[in-house]
């Protein structure tokens, strides 16, 4: 790595919640920087006031946080290069797009949003990519102007277009996808750099704040390579030095293979989201670090410790990175089943006082029952909202019984079975684990009824289900009266046919 201090930056807008794609962005940014020991800088391009939302900043550090990275520099942690938002930096970036218009690089637009609607239209009709055309082209000094001064007559707020230079190529070498070039004359005209609002656009504040933030590598969304050669003009205006580049894959829903789209509602992909179902933060981070990275071997499981020292930017992948929700359920479960259980019971609770399924302020002793409940489904679940399903038969009964179970109740081994269990259930003077799987064998011993025969249609009277947690500590949980009185009433229906 360069001599040059390590200095990267995560810069989300204030706009929305954080996606998983601008998490992956910041995890690519401070794995880069934890690496090789230098300092990762969060910054809040809030610019385009009119999208910003509330709490949209709060929103993108708390799930920064909670999914396990800090920074160096930032709005909550002042440095020497602030401020850490734009809309604080406006005096900042004034003075340097008037050098720019001193310089005959840049200057004042007075063509309307109407004018520029239509001249898009128009190209378009043509068979053209739409771009901007320069409106002062063939006018002479004095006509220019004058259309200038018509302009300002008639109150229109101008914006400020930088200057692209004609028959330049602008290339750079990428980390992720190596060398790339653009031509200048391929990006759409001069474009805007201050807005109607004198706030700065993207493109212009971006490279003023990487610079003098001292930003020495830039990793971001492959969505982004567009604009960069716009930057590298901008860089080559100032006669400063650009960043190293690196545009990261496209992530694409796995089963469309298209691009992840904030609009695939078929997809979560808000971090709040998935925190609001009980995943775990490590989960999380552990799952979209490889979305888009891959370690050597084939672990796939790591802590973020180990992906700090492991992490290798030349391992970015090239190729789109699919988006699985199974696979994030599958690595969420790893680290359910390898939790500390209060930490799992704690989610879960949560998870059925939401559902309504418990109390806000439950009684110690039922929350020594829920405890239980949770252990009994605590590595099936891949994330702890799967509770209220798994558990719906200990609130409100068991479901209508399907064509298979049906089956398995017509076996002339089942109504012995479950007519000799009844009897065993009502001798007993505790009904717990221990007792209940004592019953259990007692049947076997009794009508020689063993395996799945004796097993299976004892699970399907009293749950109506066929797969399940271990049949004696559901039981335990369901309670006597409940485990009777399903028992019974299978019993009877099998009677009666």
């Amino acid at each position: 790595m360069a001599k040059q201090e390590i200095r990267v930056r995560y810069a989300p807008s204030p706009t929305g919640h954080l996606h998983i794609g601008n998490a992956r962005t910041a995890l690519f940014n401070y794995l880069f920087a934890r690496h090789y020991k230098g300092k990762f800088i969060l910054r809040i391009e809030d610019t385009d006031q009119s999208r910003n939302i509330a709490d949209g900043e709060k929103s993108q550090i708390d799930n920064l946080k909670w999914l396990g990275m800090d920074w160096d520099e930032g709005p909550d942690k002042p440095g020497e290069y602030g401020p850490y938002r734009q809309s604080e930096r406006k005096d900042i970036y004034q003075p340097l797009i008037k050098q720019l218009m001193d310089e005959g690089k840049a200057y004042e637009s007075y063509m309307t949003e109407e004018e520029l609607a239509t001249q898009r239209e128009e190209q378009k009709a043509n068979g053209e990519m739409p771009h901007y055309v320069d409106e002062y082209a063939g006018l002479s000094a004095e006509q220019k102007a004058q259309k200038i001064a018509d302009a300002k007559a008639a109150g229109i707020t101008p914006v400020i277009r930088f200057k692209v230079p004609v028959n330049t190529t602008y290339a750079w070498d990428d980390v992720v996808k190596g060398n790339v070039s653009f031509d200048s004359d391929s990006i759409g005209g001069d474009f805007v750099i201050q807005k109607r609002d004198g706030m700065p656009t993207y493109n212009f504040a971006v490279v003023v704040d990487d610079h003098l933030m001292k930003i020495s590598h830039v990793f971001r969304g492959d969505d982004h390579v567009a604009n960069t050669p716009k930057q590298l003009m901008i860089y080559e205006a100032f006669g400063w030095d650009a960043p190293v580049f690196g545009h990261m894959s496209l992530i694409i829903n796995s089963e469309t293979g298209k691009k992840l789209s904030k609009r695939d509602e078929s997809v979560l992909q808000f971090i709040e989201q998935y925190r609001s179902l009980g995943y775990l933060p490590e989960a999380m981070l552990n799952f979209i670090i490889l979305l888009g990275w891959s370690p050597v071997g084939e672990s796939e499981i790591f802590s973020l410790r180990e992906f700090v020292k492991m992490y290798d930017e030349k391992r970015l992948s090239k190729s789109p990175a699919a988006f699985d929700a199974k696979k994030l359920e599958w690595i969420n479960n790893q680290y359910v089943k390898a939790a500390d259980e209060d930490r799992i019971m704690h989610s879960s609770l949560l998870q059925l006082i939401k559902a309504d399924k418990i109390a806000k302020n439950p009684s110690a002793e039922k929350v020594e029952w829920a405890r239980k409940l949770v252990n009994l489904f605590k590595r099936q679940m891949s994330y702890t909202a799967q509770i209220v399903e798994f558990t719906e038969l200990f609130f409100h009964g068991p479901d209508e019984i399907d064509e298979d179970s049906q089956k398995e109740l017509a076996a002339d081994n089942a109504l012995p079975a479950l007519k000799s269990l009844e009897k065993k259930f009502e001798e007993l003077e505790l009904f717990d684990t221990v007792n209940i799987l004592a019953a259990i064998k007692a049947v076997q011993k009794e009508t020689g009824i063993k395996g799945r025969s004796l097993w299976m249609p004892i699970r399907i009277a009293i749950t109506h289900e066929m797969h399940g947690p271990e049949l004696p500590e559901s039981l335990e949980l369901l309670g006597y009266d409940l485990s009777m009185k399903h028992l019974k009433a299978m019993i009877a229906e099998l009677e009666a046919k």
